[in-house]
C-alpha cells in the first residue's frame, strides 16, 4: 500500500507512527497498519462468492449465478474469528462477492467485536439502505470502502453491468454518513476510466469519502480475461500518480487520504516527487517505505481467506497453485506461521532470484520485486519482473 497522504503530511500521520514505533507504544493497532508486520496480518476475507453484481475485472469471478452450499457456516466462521483473535489478528475486512448478501455479516461481525478485532468491509454499495447502514453500524464496522469506477453512471455501471448500479451505489455514501460511518472511494483505475480520474476524485470529495484508494488492473479472476484489453500504459500509471500526487498535496488529510494499493514501486515515484519538491517530510517518508522491507504485504503484512477457507498470500493470489492451505483442515494460526511454506516463503524472503529487469534493479529492497502475481500469470514464473513496472531500474 503506497500511502500517499501520510508521506506527504507528516504532522499528525507519518510523525505520530514513527514516535509510536520508536518508544515501543502499544496504541491502537488499527491506527498504525502501515507497521502491521510487527503485528499480525490484516485479514481479506470472502465471506461469499456470491454477489448481485457481475464486474467485468472482478479478481474472484463472483456473481449472481455462483452457489453458496460451499461457504464457511456461521459456527466455521465463528471458530476462525476466534482464532484470529488469539493470534492477535488487528482487523478483518470483510469483502465478497458483495459481502451484504452473507445473512449473517453482522452476526460475524459482533462476534469479531466481542474477540477484540476491529472489522471493515469491502462493499459495491448497492445493497446499502439507511436501514442497513444502521445495521453497520450497530455490528461495530469501523470503515466501508465502496467501490466507484467511474465518475458518470455510464461508466460505471458498464464496468458493474448493472443499469443503476451508480445510482445506488453513490446513495450508499450518504446512507453511511448519515449512520456516522467512515466510508471511502474504491476504484480500479484501466483504460476505460482514466481519463475520469480527476472527476473521480472531485466526486470522491463531493460525496464526503475520507479515502481515494486506487486500485491496479490484477491478473486475477475476470480480470485476466480482461487484462490485456485494459490495462493501462507505463506512460498512463506515471501521469495517475502524478495526479494523485498534486491533489494529496493541496488536500487537507482531515478531509480525505489517498492511497494506492497491488504496486509497491508507486512509492518510488512518490519518493522521487518528495525529493524535488524538497518535501519537509522526506525523511520520515523514506524511512517509512524501508521499514515495510520490500513494499509488497501479500504473506506478511495481509492474508486472504476466500469463502470455502482456504488461505492465499493476498486477496489476488486466488488461485490453486498458490493455496497455502485450508481453516477447514488446519487453524488458519498454525498455517500462517509455518515458517518454510514454499508458497510463503517466495512472498516474505523477497527472493533474490528475480529475473528480468526485477532481478538487476537498484530499487529492490524497496519495492520487493512487485506483484509476484502478476508475474506468475504474465510471465509463467513467479520470480519473473513484475510487468506492469514502469520504473527504470537503472537511472
Amino acid at each position: 500500500m503506497n500511502r500517499i497522504t501520510q508521506c506527504l503530511h507528516g504532522k499528525g500521520t507519518i510523525s505520530g507512527m514513527m514516535h509510536q514505533r520508536k518508544n515501543g507504544g502499544n496504541g491502537s493497532r488499527g491506527e498504525y497498519l502501515a507497521y502491521a508486520a510487527e503485528f499480525r496480518p490484516v485479514i481479506f476475507w470472502n465471506l461469499t462468492n456470491h454477489c448481485n453484481l457481475n464486474c467485468v475485472h472482478c479478481y474472484n469471478r463472483s456473481g449472481p449465478g455462483n452457489g453458496r452450499n460451499s461457504e464457511l457456516t456461521t459456527d466455521e466462521a465463528k471458530a476462525l474469528i476466534d482464532d484470529l483473535a488469539e493470534m492477535g489478528v488487528p482487523l478483518i475486512l470483510f469483502t465478497g462477492g458483495e459481502p451484504l448478501m452473507r445473512e449473517d455479516i453482522f452476526t460475524l461481525a459482533d462476534h469479531a467485536r466481542t474477540q477484540g478485532i476491529m472489522t471493515a468491509l469491502s462493499t459495491n454499495g448497492t445493497l446499502i439502505t439507511p436501514e442497513i447502514a444502521a445495521k453497520i453500524k450497530a455490528a461495530g464496522i469501523g470503515y466501508a470502502g465502496i467501490s466507484l469506477d467511474g465518475a458518470t453512471a455510464d461508466t460505471h455501471n458498464r464496468f458493474r453491468g448493472s443499469p443503476d448500479a451508480f445510482e445506488r451505489s453513490i446513495a450508499a455514501f450518504a446512507h453511511c454518513r448519515e449512520a456516522g460511518i467512515r466510508c471511502g472511494v474504491r476504484v480500479t483505475l484501466t483504460r476505460e476510466n482514466y481519463a475520469e480520474l480527476p472527476a473521480l476524485i472531485d466526486l470522491a470529495a463531493e460525496i464526503g469519502a475520507s479515502r481515494f484508494c486506487l486500485y491496479w488492473l490484477v491478473p486475477s479472476g475476470r480480470g485476466i480475461d480482461a487484462y490485456n484489453r485494459l490495462q493501462l500504459s507505463g506512460d498512463e500509471v506515471h501521469n495517475a500518480l502524478t495526479l494523485l500526487y498534486s491533489r494529496a498535496k493541496e488536500t487537507d488529510p482531515k478531509t480525505m487520504e489517498f492511497l494506492t494499493v497491488d504496486s509497491p514501486q508507486d512509492a518510488i515515484h512518490l519518493l522521487a516527487a518528495m525529493k524535488r519538491d524538497n518535501a519537509d517530510d522526506i525523511a520520515e517518508a523514506e524511512e517509512l517505505v524501508a521499514s515495510l522491507k520490500g513494499g509488497c504485504s501479500a504473506g506478511t503484512r495481509v492474508a486472504n481467506i476466500d469463502h470455502e477457507g482456504n488461505v492465499y498470500p493476498c486477496q489476488f493470489a486466488q488461485a490453486e497453485e498458490l493455496c497455502v492451505g485450508s481453516v477447514r483442515d488446519m487453524p488458519f494460526s498454525r498455517i500462517w506461521d509455518e515458517g518454510d511454506h514454499p508458497i510463503l516463503s517466495v512472498f516474505r524472503e523477497k527472493s533474490p532470484k528475480f529475473s528480468g529487469r526485477c532481478g538487476d534493479c537498484h530499487y529492490l529492497t524497496l519495492c520487493g520485486g512487485g506483484c509476484r502475481v502478476r508475474a506468475l500469470r504474465l510471465r509463467g514464473d513467479i520470480h519473473a519482473e513484475d510487468p506492469f513496472c514502469f520504473l527504470n531500474g537503472n537511472e
